[in-house]
């Protein structure tokens, strides 16, 4: 007998575990693991690189999810719509909103970087120059947003190229009518199991959170980050000031007419995979649904809104490099004139929505925004290599308005276009 009710005890504390483990909020499980892995990074140093792989595979289990949640989500976001006009509206809306809110993260990383001054006294002593390729052409960017190969720009991830594909899909189920109803409840399933399967890796997220966490804190360290100390706060301060204030008090709170505190409340899970993976792509699986099950945004708002800001909805990147131009200006002695600052605006503006959403990607269009103001391409290459060695850290924190950018906006959208549930995002008052 005793043999027998070994198992039976053990089963039983495994059970009672796996209920306390599952029933505190996942974000606040991030939230230890974020903690606890910086904690183990410093103690560890170097040796945390021995969990990395802990951290990749989480990171390509959500990769995995974006290509395929991208275009079943906005293609039977589409299709749900059922009404063109529908779709127009969102789409003006959104794009518009997108423009604003860059041009204020811009603004507020102009101001933030004018009166800290980081590049004041930088020394470029030991930093080793990095070149950046030459930016792409504009032109020839929206060009190739048409694919030659609808499945060869899914499995190389052109995201764009997969958002216009989808939108005509959807739009193609419109059109025809009935006869398309069988695509339409393949693509609305197809979308819902999507979901699930985000819902299935997100489980694992505080272990993978953990695990990134360590190995940056181990490699990078808060020591190392002292040599960019002036810059990292220009960005700690400008970051909180375009979540707190221009995501959660312009939009959400002036333009939704709804509380900011559900807001952030609801966005959590989201704000820390981005805080940790440092990619708006990465973070998109989780921004769709935290959207749709805790701000109560509609399924064809959030899956036309959100792909559209994981690629061009780049507050973060926009005030980042905003800085970046400033600190370099002012690291190099550059007299910069009130033209030259309009200037700096207008390019980041229009350069950020073609930042890449991956780590450190806005290092790669800072050279289009240097050469406005007459920085040479052998200035800009020591610039990159001064930033790039702490990078990281940087990049992480300037994620998070890229992600409360994207998640705002959607609310709003949602609220203007009456494909919002109020009550179950003010549920979250009760979180």
């Amino acid at each position: 007998m005793p043999e027998a009710s070994e198992p039976t005890a053990r089963s039983r504390v495994l059970h009672r575990a796996g209920r306390a483990w599952f029933g505190i909020a996942l974000w606040k499980r991030i939230l230890a693991a974020l903690v606890l892995g910086a904690a183990v990074g410093i103690a560890w140093g170097e040796g945390a690189t021995s969990i990395g792989w802990i951290g990749e595979l989480f990171v390509r289990l959500i990769r995995m999810l974006v290509v395929p949640l991208v275009f079943l989500t906005i293609a039977s976001g589409v299709a749900a719509l059922a009404d063109p006009k529908r779709l127009g509206s969102i789409g003006v809306k959104t794009l518009g909103m997108y423009v604003l809110t860059t041009a204020l993260a811009v603004t507020t990383g102009l101001v933030v970087a004018t009166l800290i001054a980081p590049g004041l006294g930088a020394s470029f002593a030991d930093a080793v120059p990095r070149a950046v390729a030459p930016p792409k052409d504009t032109a020839r960017m929206f060009m190739e947003i048409v694919p030659d190969n609808p499945i060869g720009a899914m499995a190389s991830g052109q995201t764009l190229s997969v958002i216009f594909f989808a939108v005509l899909v959807g739009a193609g189920v419109i059109a025809a009518g009935e006869g398309a109803e069988p695509v339409r409840r393949l693509l609305a399933g197809g979308s819902e199991v999507m979901l699930k399967i985000v819902g299935f890796v997100m489980e694992t997220a505080p272990f993978g959170v953990f695990a990134l966490i360590a190995v940056v804190m181990g490699t990078s360290g808060p020591a190392s980050f002292l040599a960019v100390l002036k810059l990292g706060l220009c960005v700690v301060v400008g970051s909180a000031f375009v979540t707190l204030v221009i995501h959660g008090g312009i939009v959400v709170r002036l333009l939704a007419w709804l509380p900011p505190l559900p807001f952030f409340r609801g966005i959590a899970d989201a704000i820390m995979v981005g805080f940790s993976t440092s990619s708006s792509s990465a973070t998109l699986p989780v921004a769709i649904r935290v959207a749709e099950r805790n701000l109560g945004v509609s399924p064809p708002v959030a899956s036309t809104v959100l792909p559209l800001g994981a690629t061009i909805g780049m507050d973060g990147a926009a005030m980042y490099v905003a800085m970046l131009t400033l600190f370099a200006a002012q690291a190099f002695g550059v007299q910069l004139s009130l033209a030259d600052y309009l200037v700096i605006a207008a390019t980041t503006t229009i350069v950020a929505m073609g930042v890449a959403p991956v780590p450190s990607g806005s290092l790669f269009v800072l050279a289009a925004v240097l050469a406005a103001i007459g920085i040479t391409p052998e200035q800009t290459a020591i610039v990159v290599g001064f930033i790039l060695p702490f990078d990281r850290i940087l990049d992480m924190i300037r994620t998070v308005p890229n992600v409360t950018s994207d998640l705002s906006i959607a609310t709003a959208v949602a609220r203007w276009e009456g494909e919002m549930d109020v009550g179950a995002y003010n549920s979250r008052d009760d979180v």
